[in-house]
């Protein structure tokens, strides 16, 4: 019994010994700053910034070589951003999904409240059972507000409990003068952000190898569901209105699209110019869904100044 006791006090006089030395002066803490990180450096003003004359009023290059901002005109002024609000969508849905392949029904009601809206669709119909993964690409590639709607209540229970994780995840990215109302885009007053603090939400996600293959998706098939026994081919947008997505000496690889009356003919893109990748943000250019798109005239002028 002797030997026992001794036993438990020399166990406890290093178990404190162990807290005082190791344990508190060295606690465990999660790394919330993901910028950090040497691939997620906050973008910089390169001393070698071009002026050119774009149809948007706001936009914003980076290049993902160095993290060096590029051209910047009113990056950091307030704005609407329209569907490119998915973005973040898919993002915090992918950091929230545990199985892609999860089947998630959309709901009637979804569609009632869209319609209603005019909201862009990617083309699914009630009660449908589609998985994760279709909703992913549903919502990037033709900007399906269904399909984003369905991701928001599949992961946090409604559009509102999920629009908190967007606006946790925009203040973990650092994005100090966003904040999301809805995960579609749709418009309202206190929905709203910048074009420099969206290039630092796709910087960010274009590290994740998934989002990035969605994102640079030019189309995706989905398989029979119960309201689609042949299935569904999505496209993308940003794809569909290129005539071609190559640019001298490179090619646009990705984007996303967007468009409101507020917030103009938006597009964040990606491109691949002699072997390095760049981000483009823009929005405000005039114009509409049909006629010349003058966010994507502008993405082509400003990636053939780069060779």
């Amino acid at each position: 019994m002797k030997r026992k006791g001794f036993f438990s006090v020399f166990l406890i006089i290093l178990l404190v010994f162990i807290y005082f030395v190791v344990v508190k002066d060295h606690p465990l803490q999660p790394n919330l700053d993901p910028f950090k990180s040497p691939q997620l450096e906050m973008p910089q003003k390169s001393d070698d910034m071009f002026n050119i004359d774009l149809y948007s009023s706001n936009a914003i290059l980076v290049s993902l070589e160095d993290h060096t901002i590029l051209l910047d005109k009113n990056s950091e002024e307030i704005i609407y951003p329209a569907s490119l609000t998915k973005l973040m969508t898919v993002l915090v849905a992918l950091e929230n999904i545990p199985d892609l392949k999860e089947k998630i029904i959309l709901k009637n009601r979804v569609f009632t409240n869209l319609y209603e809206e005019n909201a862009s669709m990617a083309g699914f119909l009630p009660n449908e059972e589609v998985t994760a993964e279709d909703l992913l690409y549903g919502a990037m590639l033709p900007s399906g507000a269904e399909a984003s709607i369905g991701l928001a209540e599949s992961i946090a229970g409604s559009e509102s409990g999920f629009v908190q994780l967007m606006n946790e995840k925009a203040q973990q990215l650092g994005m100090t003068n966003s904040h999301f109302m809805n995960a579609t885009g749709l418009h309202h007053p206190d929905h709203y952000t910048t074009v420099k603090d969206l290039s630092i939400l796709l910087q960010s996600a274009l590290a994740n190898p998934i989002f990035r293959e969605v994102y640079t998706a030019e189309r995706y098939s989905i398989k029979s569901t119960n309201r689609h026994p042949e299935g569904i081919t999505l496209t993308s947008r940003l794809f569909n209105y290129l005539n071609t997505n190559q640019v001298t000496k490179g090619k646009i690889i990705g984007g996303k699209t967007g468009y409101t009356e507020q917030a103009g003919l938006c597009l964040a893109s990606l491109a691949s110019i002699n072997g390095e990748e760049y981000l483009l943000v823009t929005v405000g250019a005039e114009g509409d869904p049909r006629s010349e798109q003058f966010n994507i005239t502008d993405a082509l002028a400003v990636y053939q100044k780069l060779y």
